[in-house]
């Protein structure tokens, strides 16, 4: 008779409980050795937990530690508008004037975020108001990109330079012009922009401001005494460009002022001709009542009455082929 022995089930029992311990152990630890205190401590500025950001910092954990883009703490804390985050940070030693890989500094980004009083802070702390980001732009530029007139005062007080440009060429003034914002403009004047600076392409504050249509900043800079008939790289002025874009506002602020209908571009085009190139016919009748002279020919030798001839335009060759009014 054979004798049936039961398998012993409290051994592969015991070694899978003792197995799920150690894996439990190693997980564990690698968690441990993957964590990153600096990562934990971000999160927390993203979130405005403040009183977490103080804590790992009383860990030990490096105030300036940074992202894989040269992010830090305070970085992050000026783009949520934390200023009780900022503010710890700075007490705490962080970098005012640390860098990412975009060379974004805390100020630009509070710049950015038109945030004034983490500005004032930084600047209160040591933060150089001339750094650049890596499109050249300071901080006065882009407070006067977005119009920030307090902002703008701010800087300028603690002596950003209004004459500074960026990789473009464009300054302080000339964003502000892109950009229709007005308010920047006397301020930025007062303190020192040169009115006929030029950006790569040869474009004034005011070239720039009539080919974007914004005729009241536009206004504005004839007042400060901008020039008129200034000629961008290919000859262009501000009424050919405002022209260009169909900007009506612009076109009759640059004719009341005194703009002259009838300079030329590098290929021989008026002001007309290019009111018929572009299809902005409702423009013709104003260029001709400034003394729009219609017999000016390109270089192509052709009229502003062939060019519409040739682009069958008939309301541009009616307007044109009417008798001038007297």
């Amino acid at each position: 008779m054979s004798i049936h022995v039961a398998p012993n089930r409290a051994g592969p029992t015991i070694r899978l409980g003792t197995w799920l311990i150690v894996a439990g152990l190693m997980c564990a630890q690698a968690a441990l050795a993957d964590s990153d205190p600096g990562k934990e401590m971000r999160l927390a500025a993203m979130i405005g937990d403040t009183e977490a950001v103080a804590e790992w910092l009383d860990r030990g954990v490096a105030v300036d530690a940074a992202n894989e883009f040269g992010k830090t703490a305070l970085m992050i804390a000026v783009e949520t508008d934390d200023l009780a985050t900022v503010s710890l940070l700075l007490a705490r030693g962080a970098n005012v004037n640390a860098r990412t890989v975009a060379s974004c500094t805390p100020l630009t980004t509070a710049a950015e975020q038109g945030n004034i009083a983490i500005t004032a802070l930084l600047i209160e702390r040591g933060a150089n108001v001339h750094d650049r980001t890596r499109a050249g732009w300071d901080a006065l530029m882009i407070a006067s990109r977005y119009g920030i007139s307090d902002m703008v005062d701010q800087l300028l007080f603690r002596g950003a330079d209004p004459k500074a440009s960026d990789r473009d060429g464009r300054s302080a003034l000339m964003l502000a012009a892109m950009h229709g914002q007005t308010s920047v403009v006397d301020q930025l004047i007062a303190a020192g922009a040169e009115l006929e600076s030029r950006d790569r392409e040869g474009d004034t504050a005011l070239l720039l401001a009539a080919d974007h249509g914004h005729w009241e900043l536009a206004h504005r800079l004839i007042e400060h005494g901008a020039a008129i008939d200034a000629r961008d790289d290919m000859g262009a002025t501000p009424l050919i460009l405002a022209v260009s874009q169909g900007h009506p506002q612009s076109v009759t602020l640059l004719l009341a002022r005194g703009a002259d209908p009838n300079l030329q571009d590098e290929d021989g085009t008026t002001a007309l001709m290019e009111a018929v190139l572009t299809n902005h016919a409702d423009l013709i009748s104003a260029l001709l009542a400034h003394g729009a002279n219609p017999a000016l020919t390109n270089r192509a030798g052709h009229t502003a009455a062939d060019l519409a001839a040739q682009q069958d335009n008939q309301e541009a060759v009616a307007i044109l082929a009417a008798p001038p009014r007297t």
